[in-house]
């Protein structure tokens, strides 16, 4: 498979085996921190640890281009709100959110997306 480690410690004699981290943040990004709390995913409505969820920011467009274009050159503001998605794991692979990456690179840290 690939040679993940697993960590040893000895306290006085004893020896305390770890079980081997298929990834090094564990697949969350709260750290040392508590519980982060939870959300829901946006596609399936499984709940998710914050932490481990995906965050997706985008705008929508309440006016078509073209009459926006107009009413822009007549000096109009035309709001586009922001939406905030959650997806959990599986769904954020399904959308090529995120992609399933090697062995090796997963115990890597760093931007995903």
């Amino acid at each position: 498979m690939g040679d993940i480690q697993s960590t040893q410690e000895y306290k006085e004699g004893e020896s305390i085996i770890f079980m081997p981290l298929k990834r090094a943040s564990r697949g969350r990004t709260k750290g040392g921190k508590g519980s982060s709390g939870t959300v829901q995913c946006t596609n399936c409505g499984c709940t998710v640890p914050k932490d481990k969820a995906k965050k997706v920011t985008g705008r929508i467009n309440l006016v078509e281009h073209t009459l926006a274009k107009e009413l822009r050159a007549q000096g109009a503001y035309i709001a586009s709100p922001t939406v905030l998605k959650w997806y959990c794991i599986s769904c954020a692979i399904h959308f090529k959110i995120l992609k399933i990456r090697s062995e090796d690179s997963r115990r890597q840290r760093g931007k995903l997306r």
